[in-house]
């Protein structure tokens, strides 16, 4: 039997999380995730994003209420936006990449930046990654992150940190549709060259956002990735993933 709502009814974290009596004896962290985790599969159901069908995550869809929230009825129930719960362009577009390309990653330490689902951390798992971090500033994120590595029979390192200006132990650093936010982009823009001067080769999923800063990268495949009007403007989705290659030359 399915872990899903009636369609119409999204659970808030109170409703969805376990009771009292299925988290004694934990501690406030593990009881924190078990709920999130809770929460994560009461509202979405497992399926495979259509540009990465080896994997499969646990997503919202139509038949998930979760899915027409709006940001401001999410932060009414204390939910941050669910990035986690669908399969963007740009990240089915990075893991289809990572996945043909397995000499990207394999034998080294791979960072999954604003991991989201962990769709990207896994392929990377899949292709013989060293060791292979996911990190999100979300919390749900990391429940569900390790709940689609389970469904994978993987495992993955998964954090919760913000990250931006900070140096990084890793050879690839990993991020699919993060150029969706002006302010966003500003942040991120310096860190990244900073990474790439030092030595991080960083590979970017970007399905044509506004604030990706072209100078900045060098493309290096092309995706038409299927993906669904309730999230974008159309139903496939041209994406790009560019190699950064730092500040451009003057």
């Amino acid at each position: 039997m399915s872990d899903a709502l009636p369609f119409g009814h999204v659970a808030p974290p109170a409703e969805a999380f376990r009771s009292s009596d299925d988290t004694a004896g934990l501690g406030d962290r593990q009881v924190e995730l078990a709920r999130r985790t809770a929460f994560v599969r009461a509202n979405t159901a497992l399926g495979k994003p259509p540009h990465v069908p080896e994997i499969a995550l646990h997503l919202a869809d139509e038949a998930h209420d979760l899915w027409l929230r709006t940001e401001e009825e999410l932060a009414e129930i204390g939910l941050p936006p669910p990035f986690w719960a669908f399969a963007w362009a740009g990240g089915q577009g990075l893991a289809r990449y990572v996945l043909d390309h397995p000499g990207e990653v394999r034998g080294r330490r791979v960072l999954d930046f604003a991991s989201g689902s962990g769709l990207v951390a896994i392929a990377a798992v899949f292709v013989g990654a060293a060791e292979v971090r996911a990190v999100d500033v979300d919390p749900f994120a990391l429940a569900a992150a390790r709940l689609n590595a389970a469904a994978n029979g993987v495992s993955l390192d998964v954090g919760s940190a913000d990250l931006v200006g900070e140096p990084v132990a890793a050879d690839v650093l990993l991020a699919g549709d993060v150029f969706y936010d002006r302010a966003f982009a500003e942040r991120l823009t310096p860190w990244f060259d900073a990474l790439t001067a030092a030595g991080t080769t960083i590979l970017v999923g970007d399905p044509g956002r506004a604030y990706l800063p072209r100078g900045h990268v060098e493309a290096l495949a092309v995706y038409e990735v299927p993906v669904t009007r309730a999230l974008e403007d159309a139903e496939i989705k041209r994406t790009t993933v560019w190699r950064w290659r730092g500040v451009p030359p003057r």
